[in-house]
Formats: C-alpha cells, structure tokens, sequence
C-alpha cells in the first residue's frame, strides 16, 4: 500500500551532506526532498541483534538523521555469527553502546540516541513517543505483543521482522491505515511450540536479507515512495530461494486495545502445567554434580535426560546424560521406554524445555521426576567452564 511521506522534509542539506547522499539524490523517487526527509527522520530500532545489525547499518548509511537503540543486552561470542554490528573486541560490552559506535563510524551525521535498558511497561510509551517509526527486531512473543500494542496507542507505524533457521518473514503495520500485529497473530502460540534462534539455530546471512528488507521499508514509510509492505506478509526461504507474500486483513472481530497488559503472562514463557511441575522438583547443577559423583561411586543411580536436539548436543553435553529429544515426549513415543526403577532427572539447554517435559512426565506417572534449572549453560558456567556455550 502506497501511503504519505511519514516525515517533512528538513530545511537544507549540507554541502557535505549532497556529496554523501548524491547516489540517492539522483534517484527521482528519492531526490532532494526524500534525503531531507531521512535527515528528519527519528528512527528507534528495538534490538540490536541479528535484525537490528543491518536495519541500523543501512539506515545510519542512507542518512536517517536520528536514530534510537533500545537494547539491554551485552555483546556475547555467539552473536557475532550473525550480528554483524558487533566486532570481537566488543564482546562483553553492552550491544546498545557497540552498535552506537559502529554507526558512529558508518556515517557521523547521524545523531545516535542509546536506550540502554530493558523495553517494558514502564517505559514503552515514553520512548516511542519520542520517534517517528518503530523498527522491530525482537525475537520473542512478548515483546513484539508489546510493541505492536504501544504502537497501536501512540499512533506509530512499525516496520516487523522474524527470522528462523532458514526462513524470514516481514510487513509493516499499521494501525491508522491497515492491519497490526494482532490480526497476523490474534494468539501468541502455545508456550515451547515455537523454538528461538537460540534454541534452534538460525543462517546468518538470512538476517542481512531481512534487516535489509525492514531497512527499505522504513525508508520508503519516510519518504513516501512505493508501494510498502502494509497489508501484506513478505515470507522468504533461503533454502529454495524464493519469496512470497499473502495478504493480511484486519480482524473485523478484534479487540480494540486500550492499554499495556501482562505480556509474559499473555504470552506464558512456560505453561500452567510446568509451571506447576517444576515446583519442588527443580535441582541446581551443583546438586546434579553431586548426584553424578555418587552415581560414579555406585552410591544411587538416576536417569539423566537431555531433551535438546542432536545438533545442540554436538556442541556440548553433560557426560553421562542420554538424548532424547523433546518431541519424542510430546508425542508420546519416549514414555514407554523410560526407567521405572530408578529417577529421571531431566534438562535441556536453561531450562523452559525440560520443565515443560517434566510436566509430561509426571503426568505419565513418573511422580519423583526432577528437572536442572539453568540447564547446560548453567553447567557451562558453574561446573565444567572449559566446555563451550552457546
């Protein structure tokens, strides 16, 4: 859907400023009243990660004059596979600081706003307000949940973006003029249906193909050229190198919104019923060491369960523990051939996986089972920090 500019034009550009954005000035769509457009612009990209690397990059490089971060994470050696915003030397330091310096460097002109906190109900309206368009590069259900419906209060457009192993999906929504978020996904889906990047892996070159995607849709939301993603759902796969879109209507049955709620809740990081199965049966790793050595002494024994998936286990595992992945325990085929005389302890990667396999676990009658909070990245830092994290 083709829309107004979203952003009057500034009054000048600068000589140096025209040198820099002449390749654009001489795209007629573009010309000088679209760059004066982008220098007006105040941009606030939610995220920092594998999304908001090259949303930011090419948005500091196309000359959006204002440019906001909002990001409460650190620079960790597993994101720089994708995160290209981030270099070495940047792990351990906050991700809103590393990518306000490498915009810095891509283009001085741009005027770099850090939020470097995390994105809640206290403080989601208040920054919003302060930017024209909304860029969400978040990879998690509650958040996005939040930022649609933020949006939908304050009146803002915002550019989407999801990615997964080797698929993509963007659109724009837009309360004003076409559909939101919710009459995409009017529910989030049930808790552990859907894995994250983190838990299942994503290409990381796909995020450059995505983040480039949401790239140009904010410019062209900003100088109001062609035709934007609004109303529709662009879904890309890598693997057969093909792209595709559907159309996105508004629910004529929806619920207006009126206010923030309780997205974790909304959302439920875990089900009712592991939330109710991990009480009184969650073990430290500290605790399962010990288990360990005196399973080794032959002082008890137990059944130690990893429910991750085979490629997570090539990367680490605890010694001693078997794999059977989750899916195995929601369709039922692992139960049968579980220990009945001896416990069960279970874990996945921190735990919200195998929480909620103890929930079907203890519901087939295994009363004693336990699972390990914080999972392997837990034994990762606590316990064996030679072996590597993820």
């Amino acid at each position: 859907m083709q829309l107004p500019p979203l952003v009057e034009p500034a009054a000048e550009l600068t000589v140096d400023e025209v040198r820099r954005y002449s390749r654009h000035i001489i795209i007629p769509e573009v010309g000088m009243d679209g760059q004066k457009r982008l220098k007006n612009a105040r941009v606030l990209c939610v995220g920092a990660g594998g999304l908001g690397s090259p949303a930011l990059m090419y948005l500091a490089a196309a000359g959006v004059g204002t440019l906001g971060i909002v990001e409460f994470d650190e620079v960790d050696e597993s994101n720089l596979q994708r995160q290209i915003i981030h270099r070495q030397s940047d792990i351990g330091r906050p991700k809103a600081e590393s990518a306000r310096d490498t915009v810095n460097e891509i283009n001085p002109y741009v005027n770099v706003v850090v939020h470097n906190e995390r994105l809640d109900n206290s403080n989601v309206l208040e920054i919003f307000a302060q930017y024209d368009l909304i860029v969400d590069g978040t990879d998690n259900f509650a958040t996005r949940y939040m930022v649609n419906d933020a949006a939908v209060l304050l009146h803002k457009p915002y550019v989407w973006g999801s990615i997964y192993r080797f698929e993509g999906q963007a659109s724009v929504f837009w309360e004003d003029h076409g559909p939101q978020y919710r009459d995409l996904y009017p529910e989030p889906p049930p808790p552990g249906m859907v894995p994250s990047c983190a838990e299942g892996g994503v290409l990381g070159v796909l995020c450059a193909s995505i983040g480039s995607i949401m790239g140009t849709e904010a410019i062209k939301l900003i100088t109001g050229m062609g035709e934007t993603l609004l109303g529709r759902l662009m879904i890309y796969d890598a693997l057969e190198m093909s792209y595709r879109t559907v159309k996105i209507r508004k629910d004529p049955n929806g619920e207006p919104i009126t206010e923030l709620i309780d997205y974790d809740y909304f959302c439920g990081t875990v089900s009712e019923e592991a939330t109710e199965a991990v009480k009184d049966s969650t073990i430290s790793v500290k605790q399962l060491k010990d288990m360990l050595d005196a399973r080794e002494r032959g002082e008890t024994d137990f059944e130690l369960i990893d429910v991750r998936e085979p490629n997570e286990w090539d990367i680490v595992h605890i010694d001693g523990a078997t794999l059977i992945p989750k899916g195995e325990f929601l369709n039922g085929n692992a139960l049968a051939g579980l220990p009945t005389d001896k416990p069960i302890v279970l874990h996945c990667k921190v735990g919200g996986r195998s929480a909620e396999v103890l929930a079907v676990v203890k519901g087939a009658g295994f009363a004693d089972a336990v699972h390990v909070g914080g999972g392997v990245v837990a034994w990762v830092s606590q316990i064996e920090p030679d072996k590597p994290s993820y």
